[in-house]
């Protein structure tokens, strides 16, 4: 139960909506339990009364049914609308503040957690979980205790009618009981594995649309639907054993419900033969039956939604309990603007306590305003080595420092407020060019973004677009070119204005007049700013004030150009084999 007391945080806000839900729907499940009353008071006191003439009897029946029709057409519509609109008004606010700390939450989370998960599966938790913990709020909170209140009512009035025909009324009650218990015992299990399975289709087939067009270029159409129906398959297996252990709780549950109202039947058809009983009192008996039983059979249809809701809730705190990897200390310092001296001191790292180091003892100093490129074979450590200065992950050897001080001893965000990266593959949102732009700073002025564009060589292409910097770039920038989209990424990293950049692979796999445009603003971009380059192509990095060639984790060689080309050991074999090439 550990997860509804959680989630009751969350709904705890909004108790004064939740209260006078409760109050207006025991008025609307009220309304109906007169029905049964007016049948009796019709056919006792007005249809079978003898002392009554016929004229008095229409009067009566006038009276009376004019009194309901004030009741059900101008009370009961506004208390049936205010009860669904509050009920869903306060089920939708608390999703609300669910999803928004769910993303919070995600936000925070560091790579390491992403790298492991599949993208389809927290976005299913996201939204399918959370979706489905709105049952708790309008089913458990609400129309639980409106039927339990209901129930009270109705069981009341038939007391206060016949204690006897109540009480067998209540024979079935025991039974009702023991069958719920047992049959929703296990459908919290059954429910959460079947969340899961469709998490997991729902994971494959993100993965698979993003990747769409390398299954058609391989046409593995065929492979993939093999594949596709595994997965599906362990949903449907999932689906219908959580189908059948409920199917079997509901017709337990129901023809339990369904024996009590034919003991009233035969007990007070018995009693009216005998003369102890009024046919009035009879019909109003079956009435209170049906009424008395359905909001148990609704509490069946609760449990069964209410089993799903609150696997679905340990799923969403299973996700909210995931641990950051990247935290400040309590004592972390802010930083307004660093110098950008760094130091790589004995830097040793691995992705996994169990894996081998991806780095190992990295020892590297780079003073303000140098240029630093990283080379060597690729899955030699270069990308990780320079994801490491952000935190991104941190080191699990040695330490970085930036201006003498351990980056983990200083605040995440100001850290990365320090540090521009453009990407061999950077991300573009579906949204404008200029909002992709804006990422760098999201309360620059128009001038602004217009200097950054111009300094990334971006403005001109820009401008020739449809709708120029209020172009929508489609998902992950798909509507653009690979340069147009590296130029965006670079405009944005001016736009930031950090005092350190990183550029990892930047002008990787572009065409050539891309390149050289590109190229230009990588320069204009790190002049007078700490640069670390991790570069592929030898020839685009001989300016550096220092190269580092690193190899299976360790640096192997370092120096400028000139002087590891001197030194005619792996740095000159692998820069000759390029020029050749």
């Amino acid at each position: 139960m550990g997860s509804i007391k959680r989630y009751m945080q969350f709904v705890k806000p909004y108790r004064v909506q939740i209260i006078a839900t409760l109050f207006i729907g025991v008025i609307k499940f009220a309304i109906p339990l007169l029905i049964p009353l007016l049948s009796k008071y019709l056919i006792d006191d007005v249809i079978v009364n003898e002392a009554l003439s016929k004229q008095e009897k229409f009067s009566q029946l006038g009276i009376a049914m004019g009194l309901m029709a004030l009741i059900f057409i101008f009370l009961r519509p506004p208390v049936e609308y205010y009860r669904q609109y509050f009920a869903q008004w306060t089920a939708n606010k608390v999703l609300f503040d669910i999803r928004e700390k769910l993303y919070v939450h995600l936000q925070k989370l560091g790579l390491k957690y992403y790298s492991n998960k599949k993208t389809g599966e927290i976005i299913s938790r996201v939204i399918n979980d959370v979706e489905q913990t709105k049952d708790f709020v309008v089913t458990g909170l609400m129309n639980v205790w409106i039927d339990l209140a209901t129930i009270v009512i109705t069981v009341t009035i038939m007391f206060t009618m016949n204690v006897k025909l109540s009480l067998i009324s209540l024979l079935m009650f025991p039974f009702y009981g023991f069958s719920v218990k047992y049959f929703f015992g296990n459908l919290r299990k059954l429910t959460r594995e079947r969340s899961q399975a469709l998490a997991e289709v729902q994971g494959y087939l993100h993965e698979r649309v993003q990747g769409v067009s390398v299954i058609k270029s391989f046409a593995i159409e065929e492979h993939e639907k093999k594949r596709f129906y595994k997965t599906n398959n362990n949903f449907l297996h999932r689906a219908i054993k959580h189908t059948s252990w409920n199917a079997k709780a509901f017709a337990v549950v129901n023809t339990i419900t369904d024996i009590s109202p034919l003991l009233i039947i035969a007990f007070a058809s018995y009693e009216v033969i005998l003369g102890n009983l009024t046919v009035g009192t009879m019909v109003a008996f079956i009435g209170y039956i049906d009424r008395l039983y359905n909001p148990l059979r609704r509490l069946v249809n609760s449990s069964t939604t209410l089993t799903q809701a609150i696997a679905s809730m340990d799923r969403v705190f299973h996700l909210l309990d995931e641990e950051y990897d990247i935290v400040d200390k309590i004592d972390a310092k802010p930083i307004k603007k660093t110098e950008g001296n760094i130091e790589f001191d004995s830097v040793s790292f691995a992705y996994e306590e169990t894996e081998r180091p991806v780095l190992e003892h990295i020892n590297l100093q780079i003073k303000k305003g140098q240029t630093v490129a990283f080379v060597g074979m690729s899955g030699g450590g270069k990308s990780t080595l320079v994801s490491l200065l952000p935190r991104f992950y941190d080191v699990t050897g040695g330490s970085i420092l930036l201006d003498g001080t351990d980056i983990r001893d200083l605040k995440v965000k100001d850290l990365r407020d320090q540090i521009g990266m453009v990407l061999q593959d950077n991300i573009l949102f579906s949204d404008t060019v200029k909002e992709n732009i804006l990422l760098g700073k999201p309360d620059a002025s128009d001038e602004e973004v217009i200097h950054a564009a111009k300094l990334a060589n971006a403005y001109d292409f820009i401008m020739n677009l449809p709708q120029g910097f209020d172009t929508k770039v489609g998902e992950r920038g798909v509507k653009l070119s690979g340069g147009q989209k590296q130029r965006i990424a670079i405009a944005r990293v001016f736009l930031k204005n950090p005092p350190i950049i990183v550029l990892d692979e930047a002008t990787s796999a572009l065409d050539l007049e891309s390149e050289h445009l590109i190229q230009e603003a990588l320069d204009n971009l790190a002049r007078d700013r700490t640069t670390l380059i991790v570069a592929h192509r030898l020839s685009t990095i001989t300016h550096a004030d220092c190269i580092v060639l690193i190899e299976h984790g360790k640096i192997v060689e370092k120096g400028t150009h000139d002087e590891l080309m001197a030194k005619k050991g792996h740095y000159y074999d692998l820069f000759t084999v390029q020029q050749f090439d």
